[in-house]
C-alpha cells in the first residue's frame, strides 16, 4: 500500500509521527516535571491546587500535585501513572522520578537530534541503569538503629511540614511500623492495620497514635453504657435480622392473630441468637450491617452494648486487636470465636460521637489527626502517610544512603568513567543518562537559592577528597553548605532511590520507544437503514 493510500485510510485520524511525535512526547514531559520541581528538597516551594467548585488545596506533595491536576496530554498522563507506582512502592521520591525521567529524555532527544537512533539510546540507558543500580549496592549502609531510622523518615517529610509536626510523625511512623514488624502482609500492610481520622479543633501538634480502634460511632439508642472496663466481644460479618422465608414468596394474612404469630416467631428467633450470645458471656456485639429494630430492646435486656455498620477494615482492625473471629451466622459462634477487649468509652468531640475500643493483642491502632482547619488536617494525615510507608518498609528493607544528591552525583562520576569502557554509540547514551542524574543536586540547590552549577561542580570535586566523606558528601538544602550526610543525618531509603532511578528510566524508555501518536477524531457511525426498508 502506498504512502496515500495508508494517509487515505488514517483520514479520520489526527497523526503526529517519527522526531515530531518524540519532540511533543518530551514537551508533555518537561511540562509535567516544571509543575512539580520547586518542590523538592527542605526549601521546596508550595502548590496551590484549585478544583471545579472553588476548594482550595496547598501542598508540596509531588503525586498530589500530579493527580489533581487536569491533564489531556496521553504521554503525561502515562508519566503520572509513573509517578503513583513510585508512591504506591516507596512512599516517598515521586518528584525525583519526574524529574529525573523528564531530564532523561531531554538529554535523549538531544542525542537523537545528533544523529543517534533511539533504539541505541535505550540500550545505552538499560547499561547505565544496570550499573547505576549495583554502585548504589557498594554504597549503602545499614541503618541498624532507631536514631538513624528517624533521620531518613525526617529527610522524607523535609519541606512538606514543618520540624516540630515532622518530630511527632516520625515518632508516630516508628512506633506503628515496630507494632507491624511481626505482622505478616505485603508493603500497603500499614494503610490496612493503621486507621487514619481527622477530629476538628485542636493543634495539629495535638495529634495522637493509639493503640485502639477510634471511629465515628455510637452505640444503639438506649443500648447499656457508655462505658465499659473490658469484656467479651463477638463480630458479626453480616445482620442480625428477622428469619428470612426460604423462597421468594408472599404471605397472605385471611384471620385475626396470623400477623401476630408470624410477628411472634421472628422474636421468638431473635432472643434465640440474642440468647446464645449471653450464654457465651459476650457484652459488646460488633456487626457489619444492619441490626434489625426489634432485636435492639432485646440486646439492651440482655445488657449486650451493640454497634452496627462497621466497614470491613475496621472489622479486621477489631478482630486483631481483640482476637476475636469474625462469623456470618450467629447460631454458630462459639467460644473460641469470642475475643476479649480491655476497655470500651464514647466521647463526644465537636459535636461528633466517637467510640474507642482497646485491646491487648495488639496488631491494629488509630492516628487520631487535629487541627484548625480541613487543609491542615488533610497536609498532616498524608505526611503521616508518607512517613508511616518509609518506616514500615525500612523495617523489611533496613539500608540508606546519602541525601543531598550526593548518591546522585556519585553515581554520574562513576557512569561517566563506565562510559569510557563501552566502543558503540552507547557511550553517548550511556553519558546522557549520567548528566540527567545531576538533574536532583541541581534543584536542590536552585530551590535553596544557590548556584546549580556552582553547587554540581562543588559536589564532584568534594566527593574525590578525603577530607569530605567520599560518595557520602552532599549538599545540605538549608544551609548551602557541601557536608558528609552521614553526619548531617540527610538520608534516603535504597528503596526510594532504586525505585526513583529505575521508574524513570522505564518510564523514559517507553515514551523513546514511541514514534507515532493518532488521535480519533470521531467515533465510527451506525449506518441509518431507515431509507433502506422497501414498504414492499
Amino acid at each position: 500500500m502506498s504512502d496515500g493510500e495508508h494517509e487515505v485510510a488514517l483520514e479520520d485520524t489526527d497523526r503526529i509521527h517519527g522526531r515530531t511525535a518524540l519532540v511533543r512526547n518530551v514537551a508533555a514531559a518537561v511540562s509535567l516535571s516544571n509543575a512539580v520541581r520547586s518542590t523538592l528538597g527542605p526549601r521546596g516551594l508550595d502548590k496551590m491546587l484549585v478544583d471545579e467548585e472553588g476548594n482550595v488545596r496547598v501542598t508540596n506533595d509531588g503525586v498530589t500535585v500530579l493527580e489533581t491536576a487536569r491533564v489531556e496530554h496521553p504521554t503525561a498522563n502515562l508519566l503520572i501513572a509513573s509517578s503513583s507506582s513510585q508512591d504506591r512502592s516507596a512512599r516517598d521520591g515521586t518528584t525525583t522520578t519526574v524529574i529525573l525521567m523528564a531530564e532523561m529524555l531531554q538529554n535523549a532527544l538531544e542525542l537523537v537530534r545528533s544523529g543517534i537512533h533511539p533504539s541505541i539510546i535505550i540500550n545505552g540507558y538499560r547499561i547505565a541503569n544496570k550499573k547505576a543500580l549495583e554502585e548504589i549496592k557498594k554504597i549503602s549502609r545499614e541503618a541498624d538503629n532507631r536514631n538513624l531510622k528517624a533521620s531518613v523518615i525526617k529527610t522524607s517529610l523535609q519541606g512538606k511540614i514543618d520540624s516540630m509536626l515532622a518530630e511527632h510523625l516520625t515518632e508516630f511512623a516508628l512506633i506503628a511500623a515496630e507494632a507491624l514488624a511481626d505482622e505478616e502482609g505485603g508493603k500497603d500492610l500499614e494503610r490496612l492495620r493503621i486507621k487514619r481520622i481527622q477530629i476538628s479543633g485542636g493543634r495539629v501538634l495535638d495529634s495522637e497514635l493509639l493503640p485502639a480502634l477510634v471511629l465515628a460511632k455510637t452505640k444503639l439508642i438506649g443500648n447499656t453504657s457508655t462505658f465499659s472496663e473490658g469484656g467479651k466481644v463477638a463480630i458479626v460479618d453480616g445482620a442480625i435480622e428477622e428469619r428470612k422465608l426460604s423462597l421468594d414468596a408472599q404471605i397472605e394474612i385471611n384471620e385475626l392473630g396470623v400477623l401476630k404469630d408470624f410477628q411472634t416467631r421472628n422474636e421468638k428467633y431473635l432472643r434465640e441468637i440474642i440468647n446464645h450470645l449471653k450464654k457465651l458471656n459476650v457484652d459488646l456485639l460488633i456487626v457489619r450491617d444492619g441490626i434489625a429494630d426489634d432485636a435492639i430492646s432485646i440486646l439492651s435486656e440482655a445488657g449486650i452494648t451493640a454497634y452496627r455498620r462497621f466497614e470491613r477494615d475496621d472489622l479486621e482492625r477489631l478482630s486483631r486487636l481483640t482476637k476475636t473471629n469474625m462469623i456470618r451466622d450467629i447460631r454458630k459462634i462459639t467460644k473460641d470465636d469470642i475475643g476479649d477487649y480491655s476497655l470500651r468509652s464514647e466521647e463526644n468531640i465537636g459535636g461528633i460521637n466517637y467510640t474507642k475500643i482497646e485491646g491487648e493483642f495488639g496488631g491494629a491502632m488509630t492516628v487520631v489527626i487535629r487541627g484548625s482547619t480541613p487543609e491542615i488536617r488533610e497536609e498532616a494525615s498524608r505526611s503521616f502517610d508518607d512517613a508511616l510507608g518509609v518506616s514500615h518498609r525500612l523495617s523489611k528493607e533496613s539500608k540508606i544512603l546519602p541525601g543531598g544528591g550526593a548518591t546522585q552525583i556519585h553515581l554520574a562520576r562513576k557512569l561517566r568513567e563506565y562510559a569510557t569502557t563501552q566502543s558503540g554509540r552507547e557511550q553517548t547514551a550511556i553519558e546522557g543518562y549520567a548528566a540527567a542524574l545531576e538533574i536532583v543536586p541541581r534543584t536542590l540547590a536552585e530551590n535553596a537559592g544557590y548556584d546549580p552549577i556552582d553547587i554540581v561542580l562543588s559536589l564532584s570535586a568534594a566527593q574525590t577528597k578525603k577530607e569530605y566523606g567520599g560518595p557520602w558528601t552532599g549538599i545540605n538544602g538549608n544551609s548551602g553548605e557541601i557536608k558528609d550526610m552521614f553526619e548531617e543525618e540527610i538520608f534516603d531509603p535504597i528503596f526510594v532511590a532504586e525505585h526513583a532511578i529505575s521508574g524513570a528510566t522505564e518510564a523514559a524508555i517507553s515514551i523513546l520507544r514511541i514514534d507515532d501518536v493518532l488521535w480519533a477524531k470521531k467515533g465510527p457511525e451506525t449506518p441509518d437503514w431507515s431509507n433502506q426498508i422497501d414498504d414492499n
